[in-house]
């Protein structure tokens, strides 16, 4: 594979990961539109309150850094192989929610445990702006 191919499979998988975000986004300011027109529906309801959605199940993903390969690079991993991020060590952890980056946090050990603890939370307001971007 020549590094033309490269190039044009990483600006093909560049462009359809755009798209997919895209895609995402949309879906996020469909389910915030949703929201809002309950919460007002809700306010307008006497004795409905927002706990039913308490329950509602949500991915939480905590993320130690990111590295770029070729799919070579990728097809000679094997047990053992070490990949380098682009994290330095002690940098600190992103923490996401459905796919959104919500606080940043360093790595701790409870109970034998791997765990987070949260040291920054990206306010309402930031997280919003970048779901315009």
């Amino acid at each position: 594979m020549e590094n033309d191919d490269i190039v044009d499979a990483s600006v093909e998988t560049d462009n359809a990961l755009g798209q997919e975000l895209e895609q995402v986004a949309d879906a996020a300011d469909e389910v915030a539109e949703a929201a809002q027109d309950a919460a007002s529906e809700m306010a307008n309801e006497p004795g409905r309150t927002v706990e039913f959605i308490k329950e509602v199940p949500l991915a939480v993903t905590v993320e130690v850094g990111r590295a770029r390969m070729t799919i070579q690079d990728l097809l000679q991993l094997g047990q053992g192989s070490v990949v380098e991020l682009e994290k330095l060590a002690g940098d600190s952890l992103d923490v996401y929610i459905n796919g959104q980056r919500v606080a940043r946090g360093e790595a701790v050990i409870v109970n034998e445990k791997f765990g987070v603890r949260l040291t920054e939370i990206i306010s309402p307001e930031d997280r919003i702006e970048r779901l315009g971007k």
